[in-house]
């Protein structure tokens, strides 16, 4: 199964800096493709865990004495790590986002190229739905996610158009809501599209709640020196990795101790995003919105 093609691989696992006998989480395990060459590169030593909320990764779990799958929110990692009895980690490698499996698998709901039931659940098991959000939530609300997560101009007449739709009937599929959606989208169709569902998708899966988390626990867990590699595609995610790489808090405030020094928990290794080459896009073109950026723990 080409469950996801990893993006920017080479350059994440340098940048973790693998050493011999290390403690390492991948968590966003997907399809196993940094696990693998993180693996490959312990050469039998140290302890590798894979996180990853989606059941369908379960299928990708790699035979190794030293890997241990974990199937959760990365948000929980620290928890989990704890009940692993490890006090703290060497590298923690993230790539955010959704994969290439559950864009393809049509009856997962998050592509607009496909029919079928709204879901976009990367936990399969979770309650709140894209179904759910269409149907549900007040105006206001629409409006604040379709600003906020998909940064949609017109988000005032896409949420009045929605609240309006379903008074009439149920929105429960993928090309209905394209059909409700397609008279008043601005600019490219293809990319407005992409934007809407993923704000509803960020909101359904609260994306941004489960990276502060995530981002925190983080600090948590890593050893001094340890290092911290993320991968994320929209701005919104790089603007609160970046700005918690650089202060500690998401706002990207500048903390100063008793004595006027600022309090900077990570040395930051990339002042500037790593992005994909132009032949990792031309291989892959899901690649061309990626980010990536490291830091070290103090």
């Amino acid at each position: 199964m080409n469950y996801h093609d990893p993006v920017l691989k080479a350059e994440s696992i340098d940048a973790l800096g693998i050493r011999i006998g290390g403690i390492y989480v991948d968590a966003t395990f997907g399809g196993g493709g940094h696990s693998r060459t993180i693996l490959e590169q312990l050469k039998g030593t140290g302890k590798l865990f894979g996180i990853d909320q989606d059941i369908d990764a379960k299928r990708n779990i790699l035979d190794a004495e030293n890997f241990t799958f974990i199937e959760s929110n990365f948000r929980f990692m620290d928890k989990f790590l704890r009940l692993h009895r490890i006090d703290g980690v060497d590298g923690i490698l993230a790539d955010l986002g959704v994969s290439s499996h559950q864009l393809d698998e049509a009856e997962r709901g998050f592509s607009f190229r496909f029919e079928a039931d709204l879901d976009m659940r990367m936990n399969q098991n979770a309650e709140l739905s894209a179904k759910t959000i269409i149907n549900e939530y007040k105006e206001d609300a629409l409006v604040k996610m379709f600003s906020e997560y998909g940064e949609i101009r017109n988000s005032k007449t896409l949420a009045h158009t929605l609240i309006t739709e379903r008074r009439l009937r149920k929105i429960s599929t993928i090309q209905e809501l394209v059909q409700i959606i397609d008279p008043i989208v601005r600019g490219k169709r293809n990319r407005y599209l992409a934007q809407v569902f993923q704000a509803i998708r960020i909101e359904a899966n609260d994306e941004m709640g489960a990276l502060k988390d995530f981002l925190k626990a983080s600090l948590k867990v890593l050893k001094p020196g340890g290092k911290l590699v993320f991968i994320s595609y929209h701005s919104l995610e790089d603007r609160l990795v970046k700005n918690f790489l650089k202060s500690g808090n998401f706002e990207g405030k500048q903390i100063k101790d008793f004595y006027g020094n600022i309090e900077r928990p990570f040395k930051v290794i990339t002042k500037k995003a790593i992005e994909p080459s132009k032949e990792e896009i031309e291989r892959n073109p899901r690649a061309r919105s990626a980010k990536m950026r490291v830091a070290e723990k103090k």
